[in-house]
């Protein structure tokens, strides 16, 4: 006799909650990043749009930036760390390859025991566990979860790589997804290229430093085709955030906001020019003062607008993360 599963009961929709941010104490110029490279600040700007990032100090680690911004994120949706049942950490620079940082972070933020866990899907990482995240509430295996995008990037910053030296910042952002009443998180479009995974990778595995001696080969650091990204993400992201407009049922009249990764200023110019965004869409530019930050640009730059007054509860927000696999994810949210 084959048993009968009780189906699952989980709340009907779900909702980002609250949203949390964490920026390091260090600002670094492009001046300093000069000191390395033979560039110009007019040529920084003019390739990427970025004056400044921030670098993490010694004690802001992977884990007390997440536990920073994960707390604001927490109190932001009006719930207790006792309430969250998930955890989930989007990263690509902690370096223990296990256990996952996501359990550190439950346990400093006092969450009691909810699953825990990371995901490695680089600057799509922070949609992908928004999508997960989503379908535990749903699903009803976690009434809320905190969803967060963490990265050092400086740890894999090359200093005296001219194409990628300035690029890359520090930070957490987060978010709380819980249950809701109506729909206020559209379908997830999302998927992978690996045939262009080299465009964007790390420099050496670290099994090297399993078979050679450190000082006889560089520190691993992130690398990239810069005209093949650049090309793939203007004319491939595009189509992909106009798929998740069309599968949410909303418009780009309809949009309030848009916010995608926060790679280089000249995409995301591009891309508001090819899906044709009205000049009331307010559009995210964090990435002038803090970077490309991979998993965390999303919601740092969803924190910065809403506490800047940019963007507002309740408005449409159109988010789009891509990246290192080359992997993307998209999908239209309501503003906590």
């Amino acid at each position: 006799m084959t048993a009968k599963i009780k189906p699952s009961k989980g709340a009907p929709y779900a909702r980002i909650l609250g949203v949390g941010g964490y920026r390091p104490h260090r600002v670094v110029p492009n001046e300093e990043i000069l000191k390395h490279i033979d560039s110009s600040d007019e040529w920084i700007r003019s390739r990427s749009g970025i004056a400044t990032r921030h670098w993490a100090g010694p004690d802001e680690t992977v884990a007390t930036m997440s536990v920073e911004a994960g707390g604001k994120a927490i109190a932001a949706a009006g719930l207790t760390p006792e309430q969250i049942g998930g955890v989930i950490v989007a990263t690509v620079s902690h370096f223990k390859q296990t256990p996952a940082v996501a359990t550190e972070i439950a346990h400093l933020l006092g969450t009691g025991k909810p699953a825990a866990f990371d995901v490695s899907a680089g600057c799509a990482g922070f949609g992908y566990g928004l999508t997960l995240a989503k379908g535990m509430v749903t699903d009803g295996t976690a009434e809320y979860v905190l969803v967060i995008g963490v990265e050092r990037l400086s740890d894999l910053t090359d200093l005296e790589d001219r194409s990628t030296a300035f690029l890359f910042g520090d930070g957490a952002g987060a978010v709380v997804v819980g249950p809701s009443k109506e729909p206020a998180m559209g379908p997830t479009v999302w998927g992978s290229e690996g045939d262009k995974s080299e465009t964007i990778t790390q420099t050496l595995p670290w099994d090297v430093y399993r078979d050679q001696k450190a000082d006889e080969v560089r520190f691993p650091a992130l690398t990239q085709e810069g005209q093949a990204v650049f090309r793939w993400a203007v004319f491939e992201m595009a189509k992909v955030a106009q798929q998740a407009l069309d599968e949410a049922g909303v418009s780009p009249q309809d949009l309030d906001v848009f916010i995608p990764h926060q790679a280089n200023m000249r995409i995301i110019d591009s891309m508001v020019k090819t899906l044709d965004l009205p000049e009331h869409v307010t559009v995210a530019r964090d990435v002038e003062t803090t970077g490309n930050t991979s998993a965390a640009s999303i919601p740092l730059a969803m924190e910065r607008l809403l506490a800047t007054g940019q963007a507002k509860s309740g408005d449409t927000a159109l988010v789009i993360g891509f990246g290192a696999g080359l992997v993307y994810a998209a999908t239209v949210v309501t503003l906590p």
